[in-house]
């Protein structure tokens, strides 16, 4: 494993993006926010992402130009065309208009239809949180079809993230799960490392489970089982729809369109507190919440219970003294991309 400093990464990836294309603005939100998933150990979903989005912004197909397209605003409502313009600074866009909303609404709700790909949603929240306030962030993938519904054998929809940031007296909790058992980053950085997956989270074209990401290859591929595998998946197939509709079905477009461009359906939610029952008994009923959490006994006492979002707090403070680790694979793809854009690689920190 390669040790860079984060800040030279974040130079780098913006140079790679302002070459192929970016604006410096959106490309140094870009390149912040895939280098902040690797700070927080999100490896499938940081700078590994980098290569693909090159590859669209050369190829045209991430929007380099314009502005989202309003669709409606009803003040605490609003809906965005993206335009396939670049994730991560959509979604700070959409972020920053929310704070400022969320001024005059108690809660503010915001979709994105064809937004492109957006990256770890766990690098967003931490923006609400800091201001006491509660943040909720979904997307789908309407072209990826690779998580079948429960009792099924072929592929419907995609892994469905969600990702909620609330403040509590201390360090914020940051959730960020799938509604499947795992997501398509980790099966191909898996497939590429020739490893098993950590358990069998996937299931063949027979409905037999399986820890082989080489199955996901096979025709026909292997599927991912919804969250709660094949006994209790019928609770992940159910959240799963849910966020489908959060996403595309609010967002009013989606995989009943057929695109074909790579992207994302995004929902975004952003709660005041004190429009409601207030902040400081908000954080007060968070920080019971976690504290029970923490004090409960653990099964293995070398491994307590730690609450959401932590250990990746606890990693990016780390990495930014020590260094980001990455691993070869996505080196060597930065190295190339670099040599192709004439963008020189910042020296590793250690080997």
């Amino acid at each position: 494993m390669i040790k860079f400093q984060h800040k030279n990464l974040i130079r780098f990836a913006t140079s790679l993006l302002t070459r192929a294309g970016l604006p410096e603005d959106r490309a140094k939100i870009t390149a912040s926010t895939l280098v902040e998933s690797d700070l927080m150990g999100h490896s499938t979903h940081g700078l590994s992402l980098l290569s693909p989005y090159l590859d669209s912004a050369t190829k045209g197909k991430m929007k380099l130009s314009g502005d989202p397209r309003t669709i409606r605003d009803t003040g605490a409502s609003i809906a965005w065309d993206g335009q396939y313009l670049p994730g991560p600074w959509l979604i700070h866009e959409a972020i920053d208009l929310a704070l400022e909303r969320i001024t005059k609404h108690p809660v503010v709700t915001m979709t994105i239809q064809k937004s492109h790909h957006i990256g770890c949603l766990a690098a967003y929240p931490e923006r609400a949180t800091e201001k006491g306030l509660m943040m909720l962030l979904s997307c789908s993938d309407p072209i990826n079809a690779t998580v079948a519904p429960f009792g099924g054998l072929e592929g419907v929809y995609s892994p469905n993230p969600l990702a909620i940031g609330f403040p509590t007296e201390g360090k914020p909790v940051i959730i960020d799960i799938s509604m499947s058992s795992t997501a398509n980053g980790l099966i191909n950085q898996s497939y590429a490392q020739g490893k098993k997956l950590p358990h069998p989270w996937l299931q063949d074209g027979k409905g037999e489970v399986t820890d082989d990401p080489a199955s996901f290859m096979e025709n026909p591929p292997a599927t991912i089982l919804p969250l709660g595998g094949q006994d209790a998946g019928y609770k992940g197939f159910g959240l799963g729809l849910l966020i489908e509709m959060l996403t595309s079905g609010l967002g009013g477009h989606g995989r009943a369109d057929s695109p074909t461009d790579w992207g994302a359906s995004v929902f975004l939610q952003v709660f005041d507190p004190e429009g409601f029952g207030g902040l400081e008994n908000f954080k007060r009923q968070a920080q019971f919440l976690a504290e029970a959490s923490l004090a409960s006994k653990p099964i293995d006492p070398g491994n307590p219970v730690r609450l959401p979002g932590h250990r990746a707090m606890n990693l990016r403070d780390k990495q930014k003294k020590e260094g980001v680790v990455l691993n070869p694979s996505i080196v060597q793809s930065l190295e190339s991309w670099g040599e192709k854009l004439g963008v020189v690689m910042p020296e590793n920190k250690q080997s």
